[in-house]
């Protein structure tokens, strides 16, 4: 399928890893130009993405941030039209022992560096009637107990989602999200590996017990999330608006 993204300007954050570095390779594969924001040195990947890039080693938890994303890409390419907001991982642990400042830390970068960004470049995706697709987590649409901070976070911006999707239709912004299931990224091998190492098992053995507990028959891998963005940002998904996408195998089983 001919996704029609060929010179398109995206921001993607947190693009050094995991969901970030995949969708970033993936919508660079559609011809899509890209700026790349991270707190990790970019330059060497960008070099190695097809079509043209700016790597930005930025910290989104800075206020002044977002204005200055923008501001680059506009200078770069002239345009915005795909907002990624992808940046935030946020501290597991008991809900007791977590601070004040792994709780502010955990808004700062996922939900405040999103909403910040979506505001700044804003008026410039109205101008080019472009979109914006928020990857966010699962984890918003189910409590658990060692997740308090990240599923707060991931419902904030669930419902961030669907206000700005209701301003978009006024606006023409499109605003979708993404909530990534278990997917087989380098926190989740870390995980893997502590849990093989704690019950005495192979690194495939703690695979499949994991995601039996899940119960879901495989973990997912980034590729998959990054197809995933790449249609929603593209003129395929145009009656798609205001919709949370749940890419997860099956886990999530509420309505």
């Amino acid at each position: 399928m001919n996704l029609n993204l060929i010179n398109k300007v995206a921001i993607v954050t947190g693009a050094s890893r995991g969901i970030g570095n995949s969708i970033s390779q993936v919508l660079s594969a559609e011809g899509v130009k890209l700026t790349l924001a991270a707190r990790s040195p970019l330059e060497e990947f960008s070099a190695s993405l097809p079509a043209e890039s700016l790597p930005l080693s930025i910290d989104l938890r800075h206020p002044d941030s977002a204005s200055h994303v923008v501001d680059a890409t506009l200078e770069k390419f002239g345009k915005i039209d795909i907002l990624i907001n992808n940046a935030g991982a946020t501290k597991r642990g008991d809900f007791l022992t977590l601070t004040d400042e792994d709780w502010a830390d955990g808004y700062a970068l996922k939900l405040f560096g999103a909403m910040r960004l979506s505001r700044s470049a804003w008026v410039h995706l109205m101008k080019s009637n472009g979109c914006i697709i928020n990857i966010i987590g699962i984890g918003g649409r189910t409590g658990s107990a060692e997740f308090a901070i990240g599923g707060s976070v991931n419902a904030a911006l669930m419902n961030l989602t669907k206000v700005l999707a209701d301003r978009g239709i006024k606006d023409g912004v499109r605003v979708n999200a993404i909530n990534p299931g278990s997917i087989a990224t380098e926190r989740l091998q870390t995980r893997i590996r502590t849990f093989a190492s704690e019950n005495n098992l192979s690194h495939a053995e703690a695979t499949l017990q994991m995601a039996s507990r899940l119960n879901i028959s495989r973990f997912g891998t980034p590729e998959e999330i990054a197809q995933a963005v790449a249609f929603l940002a593209s003129p395929q998904a145009s009656y798609i608006h205001g919709s949370i996408l749940d890419v997860d195998g099956g886990a999530t089983r509420t309505l």
